[in-house]
């Protein structure tokens, strides 16, 4: 079966959860959050999630257990704390609760961004993968970030790849 027909069997209208990871920002002052929250519903998505959270391991880790375990959503985006400085340590709480990785989203972001912001592409660990049924996208806290990876990888294939992480076997 081609890509076209499995795209046919994508689900319409997700269930999507947004935890920001920031020491400094707020509910309102998370820009990054708030327009991944409006695109989401512009693609015909509901956000059932929308939280901040401070860059801790811990604090990360359970946020994203209660996320998934509470509210079930089919598409999971964290922002912030994918960088190489101390306190970013998003992938370190996410990635060991993954039990299926997407290898080549960070790929993809990889040479997406590079064609935006050149070798400092390389600062970003942006990651992604599946924890029980949801499917989670870690992403660098700027906005531009956001929007590239949603607009261009994210939601073109987010209900594609919901058809198949909800599946029964």
């Amino acid at each position: 079966m081609g890509h076209q027909a499995h795209k046919k069997n994508a689900l319409k209208k997700l269930r999507v959860g947004i935890i920001t990871v920031s020491t400094t920002r707020t509910l309102n002052e998370d820009k990054s959050g708030a327009w991944m929250k409006k695109q989401a519903e512009k693609e015909g998505h509901e956000v059932i999630l929308h939280r901040v959270v401070i860059d801790d391991q811990q604090v990360i880790e359970s946020a994203v257990r209660q996320a998934v375990d509470e509210s079930a959503p089919h598409l999971l985006l964290i922002t912030g704390g994918t960088g190489l400085t101390p306190s970013d340590v998003t992938i370190e709480a996410v990635r060991p609760l993954f039990v299926k990785e997407l290898t080549a989203f960070s790929a993809l972001f990889t040479m997406q961004s590079y064609e935006e912001i050149d070798s400092a592409a390389m600062l970003s660990r942006a990651t992604a993968g599946i924890i029980g049924r949801t499917t989670v996208f870690c992403l660098p806290g700027s906005l531009n970030a956001c929007r590239l990876a949603c607009k261009t990888l994210i939601f073109p294939e987010a209900g594609h790849i919901a058809a198949h992480v909800t599946q029964n076997h």
